[in-house]
């Protein structure tokens, strides 16, 4: 038995990177997954590898996460094909353009907060009702370690990963007595495509590990293995939790 059998999981931004690995985990962990993402034919690939691995496990879903209508649509297909949802992996985001705050225009704002932050409500806005016909669920917001100490220079991405980091917290307590958890991952920085479109840089690269007590970026799998957990019912008393997957980067000097 895998740790997420018999469950269902949405899982956005599951075409590359973070999300492609948290939906191949899931699966490998007995889920169904329904993955979502904007990039249709990447997502489809990532569906048939799943689909080849493990059986009929995972659907696509084309998906814009800030249309409130588009999560109409793939909580719909999710209960068609699987029956129900069990599990919210909101991990679709965007940075945005490298902008000090003064330089920020309010369509650039607007653009990434309404996938980071409103993306993130829409999700759980729609999940809740079938989570509350089990009687349980599992909602796992991917923030950053920018939700909690801010980043300069990319002000709105800092700006809609807190607004994530509190939005856990808040749904955290309303749906606590439907025995939903809602909590939310940190990652510090992770290799994927964008953090390496820095480290090409051997300066830039030497800079952001001597950020970090571990010496070494972390892995998209770091962050999977920690959304899992949380996923799971192995964290069945854990909720409002923000957890950190930095390498220590937070605790450094």
């Amino acid at each position: 038995m895998g740790r997420l059998s018999n469950k269902v999981a949405i899982i956005t931004g599951a075409a590359s990177g973070q999300g492609a690995v948290e939906a191949r985990l899931f699966a490998q962990e007995g889920a169904k997954v329904v993955a979502t993402d904007m990039q249709e034919e990447l997502l489809q690939k990532v569906v048939d590898e799943i689909n080849r691995e493990y059986g009929d496990a995972a659907i696509a879903v084309k998906h814009n996460v800030a249309e409130e209508s588009d999560w109409i649509h793939v909580v719909q297909a999710a209960i068609q094909k699987f029956g129900k949802v069990n599990i919210l992996i909101n991990n679709a985001g965007i940075t945005g353009k490298s902008l000090e705050l003064q330089d920020i225009t309010i369509e650039e704002w607007n653009k990434v907060m309404n996938v980071n932050a409103l993306g993130n409500l829409w999700g759980i806005k729609h999940v809740v009702p079938e989570m509350q016909k089990l009687g349980q669920g599992s909602i796992v917001n991917i923030s950053s370690l920018a939700g909690i100490n801010g980043l300069g220079g990319i002000g709105a991405y800092g700006a809609s990963k807190g607004a994530t980091r509190t939005l856990t917290k808040g749904a955290a307590r309303d749906l606590g007595p439907s025995h939903i958890r809602v909590n939310s991952v940190h990652p510090g920085f992770i290799e994927t495509a964008m953090i390496t479109q820095f480290t090409s840089n051997e300066e830039v690269k030497n800079h952001l590990l001597s950020q970090i007590p571990l010496g070494y970026l972390g892995n998209p799998i770091d962050v999977a293995h920690a959304a899992l957990f949380l996923a799971s019912d192995e964290s069945r008393f854990i909720t409002g939790e923000e957890l950190i997957i930095d390498g220590g980067q937070s605790i450094k000097e």
